[in-house]
């Protein structure tokens, strides 16, 4: 069948279903091909879309058909003789690591882990404590019991290889996140340093790591920096062999908006086509075209009524989850005993970059391979980019280096700074959803923090269970236990049952269940099969009444437990993802230029992010300055306590191979002296004409020349020198004159008024995505302060202000409010379109709502960028405590101005003839006539002094092009808007 395909130019898709076009057919037909007896054979279970034409034939049929390629005949022999693989499947198979002579696996993996828990018991308890022998008889317990587990089940080399790369990740600088998932409740990990949490102390349980009454695989998935993934990946390929070490492939599909984007595109249809019927299909995970069709009104009729349409839909049906592409898994790397080759087909990447296997992860994993996770974590790289400048600083001033690992967790600032809601930047504590509940939450210990992470999930949002927590934490509501035994467990969680541990506890506790088996029961109660959860359903009461609860005790427990099992969180995965979360918060309280400097650098291509960052710097009143060309480095920089240097790889516009040899040439020949100096010793090809206007326009220039306007005036004469100087280089010239010429030019251009300054923010906002040195709306700031009723800072303040907020509970206060757009979200209501446009005038951000009719009404005005004027209702968040305002009147400044001013004040003092003042004043006033704002003169020459206001003919439309007309002729002073 294979080469049956091959011969007519047809692919496969499986080894026995081949879709194929014969060259001597008109029209294309579906073909699924069966090979039984050296038979091509007709599937008759086909479906039969194109064609019912009948394909029996037999092999004097197919010779005579072949009879002009008989070799594709036999090939197709030739090629089923050759496949003749074995495949087993269930029996894992694992590398034989490496052990000491003498020992065995077991007895090596036995000692490694007793060894590693004295090295931490060490650490954790204190010999003098009366309570210390306890304590490690414990320990040494539980390490026991795990040991004599992993080995019973055949793992102990697995750990071992696990145990290896990790330490060899430690001692080459590598970060390594403290555990991922259930493996954070092994003690056997945290004495091998796979994690850094003891399950101890947070009561983790190893059965929901490893159950030993379910055999199944140990998956460890480790976080590792970004920045030195790759290595450890490397080195395992060094250790075990490169030809037994890859990573796993992907398969990209074909979802409901890419197959309509390639149907399309295969058929030649204009892109602006496509794409609108492509926008048609929601955003939405699990989307499909059936139900695009389904609820998409708009798709529905463009379907019925145009023929192009419904081509492209009902190909791209066909097609609709078939594999599109290949790629690579973001983590996943298999390690063989053999060769790969011996297991699984490879794949070689797109360009021959690498090998990976042909098997995706789940294929890879049933044939017995096992799947090893090398994740990458940014927060991992910013926490060790933190640490280098701070230990860098520390050193310098003689202070002892800082140890992520070693902080307290009960710092008061920390969570000072959480209950502040202070966690932009902070690892998973950071989005607007669960700034809202640490609000109400209030975190107060590290436990709260767990909690946290466990919490901010649709599931416990949706059941009430975050209202039940932070109501029981803080006093509000009674915390009930559902049975007295129980309070030991549910206590850190106030009575709620959060954690999937928590159900494995009380199944032990109240029913006599193992752990393994209250592991199978949580498992049960997840996947809510009604024939496993009667027979769960009379275990647990069968256990928990032979311990003497009442039945209908039994059953209320078992009903509560079966509801927040598919709600609870795995504990494990959350105290190491709160680890994280706490030492970045506590690196954001206590070293918050170095902490943010880092955070900026690892989001330095991301310009929304960098924005939202650069404004939280301005919050906790750290600067960030200007790119430096003389002082910068590619990422962002730590100057001291309170400031940060922007990052040259920030720069839009400079790619990284210029930004490397500017570099490399400052530390080479010391800082650049000069524009002309500069561009002599960048290499043109790497730092070309746009490149440099791209330096000037951001302001990394600034410390070569008396400003921006000259520099870019500058500019080309000092690449011509440049050039010149190459040339005269690579000819083996000198010229005796040459060290004059730059003072030359630098004499031929005099020095420029700098640019205005929205020219200078624009161009900061074009190359660095941001307004860094200024604010639209500072030169409003006279006008505006005669509009508004409130600046945002004071709004926000008084909401902060319990008596201000709710001394008048029903009242709704009218307010103006002026700030530029920074972000819009929109989305469809019942009642209509809304629009959520957060606005900031640099003393704080509000979020105004505009709905349905008003949204209608003002859609135009809502763009990024733009200064809006807005007079609404202000209100109260019940939920986060925020101001907020319910649009009624948006107006852009020029709009504002024409509602609000009183009229415009011209100063004139006469040193022009006056007709000719006349003649200038009527050509800057008539392109604005047809407003409504009086014109008032204040008119002084050496005889007389004089106010004349002009007739209703002259009124106009105050605008800054009007204002910047008048305040350009000779004769005026002063120009302005008059409010009162």
């Amino acid at each position: 069948a294979v080469a049956l395909a091959a011969a007519t130019d047809t692919p496969v898709v499986a080894s026995n279903d081949v879709r194929f076009i014969r060259r001597d057919d008109f029209e294309a037909h579906e073909i699924r091909v069966c090979i039984h007896d050296g038979r091509i054979l007709d599937d008759p279970n086909r479906p039969r879309r194109y064609s019912e034409q009948q394909y029996l034939r037999s092999p004097e049929e197919m010779a005579s058909l072949f009879e002009d390629i008989p070799e594709a005949l036999e090939n197709t022999v030739e090629i089923a003789t050759r496949c003749n693989v074995a495949l087993t499947f269930g029996d894992n198979v694992l590398p034989k690591f490496p052990i000491p002579a003498g020992k065995t696996t077991d007895q090596y993996f036995r000692e490694q882990a007793h060894i590693g828990l004295e090295q931490r018991l060490a650490t954790l308890t204190d010999p003098a404590d009366s309570h210390h022998k306890h304590q490690r008889q414990q320990y040494l317990q539980r390490l026991e019991t795990e040991l004599n587990v992993i080995t019973s089940m055949g793992f102990p080399g697995y750990f071992l290889i696990v145990a290896d790369f990790i330490k060899w990740a430690r001692k080459n600088d590598v970060p390594v996140g403290p555990g991922r998932g259930s493996g954070a409740g092994s003690l056997v990990a945290y004495a091998l340093t796979i994690t850094d949490i003891d399950p101890l102390r947070y009561e983790l349980l190893f059965e929901r790591f490893l159950n030993p009454e379910r055999i199944s695989m140990p998956d460890f998935d480790v976080d590792f920096c970004m920045a030195g993934r790759d290595r450890v990946i490397e080195y395992v390929a060094n250790r075990y062999g490169r030809e037994r070490v890859s990573q796993i492939i992907t398969y990209g599909s074909m979802a409901a908006k890419a197959v309509v984007r390639d149907v399309g595109r295969v058929l030649g249809h204009a892109y602006g086509f496509v794409d609108r019927i492509a926008k048609m299909i929601p955003f939405e995970i699990g989307m499909t075209l059936d139900k695009a069709l389904a609820q998409e009104e708009e798709l529905q009729q463009a379907y019925a009524n145009e023929e192009d349409v419904r081509a492209i839909i009902d190909m791209a049906r066909v097609l609709e989850g078939l594999s599109r592409n290949a790629g690579k898994h973001a983590g996943g790397v298999v390690i063989a005993p053999t060769q790969l080759t011996d297991f699984t087909p490879l794949y070689c990447e797109s360009g021959g970059q690498g090998v990976v296997t042909q098997l995706d992860k789940d294929d890879v994993e049933a044939i017995g391979l096992v799947k090893f996770d090398f994740l990458g974590l940014r927060t991992l790289t910013i926490v060790d980019h933190a640490l280098q400048s701070i230990n860098r600083r520390n050193q310098t001033a003689g202070k002892s280096s800082i140890n992520i690992s070693t902080i307290p967790l009960d710092d008061d600032s920390t969570y000072e700074l959480l209950q502040r809601q202070e966690t932009t930047a902070v690892f998973q504590l950071e989005s607007r959803g669960i700034k809202e509940i640490i609000k109400r939450l209030k975190p107060d210990c590290f436990e709260d923090i767990i909690a946290l992470v466990a919490l901010y999930r649709p599931g416990p949002l949706q059941s009430g269970m975050v209202d039940d927590f932070i109501l029981r934490k803080h006093g509000v509501a009674k915390v009930e236990y559902p049975h007295p035994a129980l309070e030991s467990i549910l206590k850190p969680t106030y009575g709620v049952i959060l954690y999937q541990e928590q159900v494995m506890q009380i199944a032990q506790v109240l029913a006599g269940y193992t752990l393994g088996g209250a592991d199978l029961l949580r498992r049960a109660m997840g996947k809510k099969k009604p024939e496993e959860m009667a027979k769960q359903r009379k275990i647990f009461i069968t256990g928990a009444t032979a311990r003497g609860v009442e039945e209908r005790s039994a059953n209320h427990i078992f009903d509560l437990m079966e509801k927040f099992a598919g709600y609870g969180f795995n504990k494990s995965h959350s105290v190491a993802y709160a680890l994280l979360s706490y030492q970045t918060a506590w690196l954001k309280a206590h070293f918050p230029a170095a902490f943010m400097a880092s955070v900026l650098s690892a989001d330095m291509d991301n310009t929304d992010k960098v924005v939202i960052l650069t404004d939280e710097c301005r919050r906790m009143g750290v600067e960030v300055e200007p790119p430096d060309i003389n002082r910068s480095t590619y990422g962002y920089t730590e100057l001291d306590d309170n400031t940060i240097l922007y990052g040259l790889g920030a720069i839009k516009g400079v790619g990284q191979t210029a930004i490397k040899a500017l570099l490399d040439s400052r530390e080479k020949d010391g800082p650049f002296e000069s524009l002309e100096e500069l561009c002599r010793r960048g290499d043109a090809q790497k730092l070309n004409r746009r490149t440099l206007e791209a330096l000037i326009r951001a302001g990394s220039l600034d410390c070569l020349g008396p400003n921006r306007a000259t520099l870019m005036a500058c500019l080309t004469d000092a690449v011509k020198m440049a050039e010149q100087h190459a040339r005269d280089f690579d000819a083996g010239q000198n010229d005796l004159f040459g060290s004059l010429a730059l003072p030359q030019v630098k004499a031929e251009i005099p020095v420029l008024p700098e640019w205005h300054e929205d020219l200078r923010l624009s161009a900061e906002k074009e190359t660095l995505g941001l307004y860094l040195t200024g604010h639209p709306i500072r030169r409003y700031e006279h006008e505006l302060a005669r509009i508004v009723t409130h600046r945002l800072g004071d709004l926000s303040n008084e909401a902060n202000d319990e008596y201000k907020v709710r001394r008048h509970p029903g009242e709704q206060r009218t307010v103006v409010v002026a700030g530029l757009v920074t972000s819009i979200r929109t989305r469809n209501i019942q009642a209509g379109r809304v629009a959520f446009v957060t606005l900031d005038d640099q003393s704080g951000r509000i979020e105004i709502g505009v709905f349905a009719d008003d949204f209608r009404k003002f859609a135009h005005l809502l763009s990024k960028d733009k200064i809006l004027v807005t007079e609404g209702i202000l209100g109260i968040d019940e939920y986060t405590g925020n101001p907020r305002i319910r649009a009624k009147q948006i107006m852009d400044i020029d709009q504002a101005r024409a509602h609000y001013a009183k009229w415009i004040d011209i100063k004139i003092s006469a040193r022009v003839a006056p007709n000719g003042l006349v003649i200038a004043l009527q050509e800057a006033l008539s392109p604005f006539k047809e407003g409504h704002c009086p014109v008032r003169i204040d008119y002084t020459n050496a005889e007389a002094h004089a106010n004349l206001v002009l007739d209703e003919s002259w009124q106009v439309v105050p605008t800054d092009q009007l204002i910047e007309r008048l305040s350009d002729l000779t004769a005026v002073e002063k120009a302005e808007v008059v409010y009162t």
